[in-house]
């Protein structure tokens, strides 16, 4: 195992040592307040088998095209779809699925002129899926935010504000409204107890089903 591969970071708050790999396949050892890198690495060193594992099946986790072109398979609504010209003109539009994007041309990278016309969609869909949700579920949400996260596909604060990764509009709508009933039963329970998760169950019985979809296929969102 290659220290090259090792970053560690001292961390106030950890209270103890922590070993994770990032996506780009990177290791993160976390050494606590009062531990020592010469610690750390010995601790490294004990779970190398761990992090060859964690490699491992990193390795075999499905990765988005960095360049999309008119071709390029691309995660739509939860299925893939090649990126296709559909039509021309001064403004050629692409189309993925059924949904067809204006874009400037068609030569490059066209990823970023999609990404953005995601993140306008997930604006519009993911705060007012949430609002449907939130009353049927009586649940009392005072704001619904769509941020770009990288780590994460939502989050909930006691406060009642609720934001949502905008790559959501990228997943299966099942998907997307799971997530959704998982951040509002934080509003009832905010932890990951077994309460929480029967609450979750109440409101959508087919969770595990979606956390297994996200599991298998987030990596093509970069999450």
């Amino acid at each position: 195992m290659e220290t090259t591969e090792i970053v560690f970071a001292r961390s106030a708050k950890a209270r103890n040592y922590r070993l994770t790999l990032r996506k780009d396949g990177v290791a993160v050892a976390t050494i606590p307040a009062r531990g020592t890198e010469r610690e750390a690495r010995a601790f490294v060193a004990q779970h190398e088998d761990w992090l060859f594992r964690a490699r491992e099946r990193q390795s075999k986790k499905p990765r988005p095209a960095q360049v999309w072109e008119i071709g390029t398979p691309v995660l739509w609504r939860g299925a893939l779809h090649e990126v296709r010209l559909a039509c021309n003109g001064e403004r050629p539009c692409i189309c993925l699925g059924a949904d067809v994007f204006r874009v400037a041309r068609i030569e490059g990278d066209l990823r970023p002129t999609l990404e953005s016309h995601f993140l306008r969609v997930a604006k519009i869909e993911l705060p007012g899926r949430t609002w449907e949700l939130a009353a049927e579920t009586r649940m009392e949400v005072h704001e619904v935010a769509v941020r770009n996260q990288r780590t994460r596909w939502g989050s909930c604060t006691t406060g009642g504000v609720i934001s949502l990764n905008w790559r959501l509009v990228q997943a299966p709508e099942t998907v997307r409204d799971y997530v959704i009933y998982h951040e509002l039963m934080h509003l009832r329970e905010m932890n990951h107890s077994d309460r929480f998760w029967s609450r979750v169950e109440e409101v959508y019985p087919a969770w595990r089903d979606a956390e297994r979809w996200l599991k298998r296929n987030g990596s093509l969102l970069g999450l």
